[in-house]
């Protein structure tokens, strides 16, 4: 089975090693707060667990999140779907049943980029595009590893990768992260 985003990327070797990026629709900052990047930490663990999930690296940003992840049964598309499905329905969720300042406008953004597809999902959060890269060789692997654990450094956020908490930066350097790892090297 191949899986083809509205970029043109596709995957298509269900059981390689890819670098993803998912990203909210219209760069919505939703991951400043703590409660939506713990429902994705979360969805992580528990496709680590439950679904043959493997993540060799990530990065949640405020309004994406880049990944390296491997599907030990074949079915990574499968599991990226599921993924962005869950998390889509648990953020909405948590938007619309718990204190959030910016309710009304999140709920009308994702309202509003739901109408314009032809999904039956009253919310959309997620982008259609993973822009999935199949990881070939060691060069490319450690250039996506850098350029993940990097992202909050460009972003004006630590100085070093290893002090954002919502990386797995910190378990590459022998330290413990915020939660298991399948570590690529």
């Amino acid at each position: 089975m191949s899986y083809e985003n509205a970029d043109g990327y596709k995957i298509s070797n269900q059981e390689g090693t890819h670098f993803l990026t998912f990203t909210v629709v219209g760069w919505i900052d939703i991951f400043s707060r703590q409660r939506y990047r713990d429902i994705i930490i979360d969805s992580f663990q528990f496709c680590r667990k439950n679904k043959g999930l493997e993540i060799g690296a990530f990065v949640i940003m405020s309004n994406h999140i880049h990944t390296i992840w491997t599907a030990v049964n074949a079915n990574l598309s499968d599991i990226v779907r599921d993924f962005k499905t869950f998390t889509s329905k648990a953020i909405s969720k948590s938007i619309a049943d718990e204190p959030e300042s910016r309710r009304e406008w999140l709920l009308y953004m994702f309202e509003f980029y739901a109408r314009r597809t032809m999904a039956n999902d009253h919310y959309k959060v997620w982008t259609s595009n993973n822009h999935p890269e199949e990881v070939f060789g060691e060069d490319f692997l450690r250039t996506k590893l850098n350029y993940t654990h990097e992202n909050p450094v460009r972003a004006g956020l630590v100085v070093d990768p290893i002090e954002y908490l919502y990386s797995s930066a910190a378990n590459y350097a022998g330290k413990k992260g915020i939660m298991e790892i399948d570590y690529l090297f």
